[in-house]
């Protein structure tokens, strides 16, 4: 009888290590994972010069800046290895200054992008790997809202005419997303990621003047933005 209760410590110990030498059940087919975190737009970015009418401003362009906000993502997974993501969270605010000619005329206005995103994921490896790396292409909608045009602008659009008042429209377009990135898996529900993804956007600005005297004018041009998009997360797999 003794013996029996010496034993019994002894295998309650290696059932504890058993479960630690276990491998962690990462992502497999049906299972949802919610990742929140931060994202870093990084802009590639040029400008064409700026057209009042038919005249091209000299040397004139415009620089944006790059931006940060938070991040939610929604993850389903098909198969152990085929995800598809949806890209959420807080729409970044760019603020747009003027660069070359345009350079004495500081900030020229703010907008605010709404880019949401779909993107399917192949990871590597299986469903019990800890670490995963994943490649992945979608494709995202983006347009703007609360554009905001500066008096600098104003005036300059305005020709001095203190009664005028310029409003801005941005287009809006479809643009392709490349997405790679990796994914490490603390236990069964927990992991974080980091991934890097390029979209190939730029927008044309169509700005129009009301003149006191009920004129209009319009002034155009071209941005290129094609951000790099830099995001870490926290996931919760359930």
């Amino acid at each position: 009888m003794k013996k029996q209760f010496n034993v019994l410590p002894k295998l309650a110990a290696l059932s504890v290590l058993a479960a630690f030498a276990a491998p962690a059940m990462a992502q497999q087919a049906g299972d949802n994972v919610v990742n929140v975190g931060w994202a870093h737009l990084g802009l590639n970015q040029s400008s064409e010069p700026l057209k009042l009418g038919t005249f091209t401003v000299p040397n004139s362009g415009a620089h944006v800046s790059n931006a940060d906000t938070a991040i939610l993502q929604l993850t389903h997974f098909f198969t152990d290895n085929i995800a598809v993501t949806a890209d959420l969270g807080i729409p970044p605010k760019f603020k747009l200054s003027g660069a070359g000619s345009l350079n004495s005329l500081g900030q020229l206005g703010t907008a605010t992008q709404w880019s949401p995103a779909i993107v399917a994921k192949y990871f590597f490896g299986d469903a019990n790997s800890q670490f995963r790396p994943f490649v992945g292409a979608g494709a995202t909608y983006v347009w703007y809202s609360n554009i905001k045009l500066t008096s600098s602008l104003t005036g300059l659009l305005g020709g001095g005419d203190a009664g005028a008042s310029t409003s801005a429209d941005l287009s809006s377009s479809f643009a392709p997303v490349g997405t790679v990135g990796m994914t490490y898996n603390f236990d069964k529900n927990w992991s974080a990621s980091f991934s890097l993804s390029y979209v190939p956007l730029d927008t044309k600005a169509d700005l129009s003047t009301r003149h006191s005297d009920g004129t209009t004018t319009h002034a155009t041009t071209k941005i290129t933005l094609n951000p790099l998009v830099s995001i870490l997360t926290v996931g919760y797999k359930f």
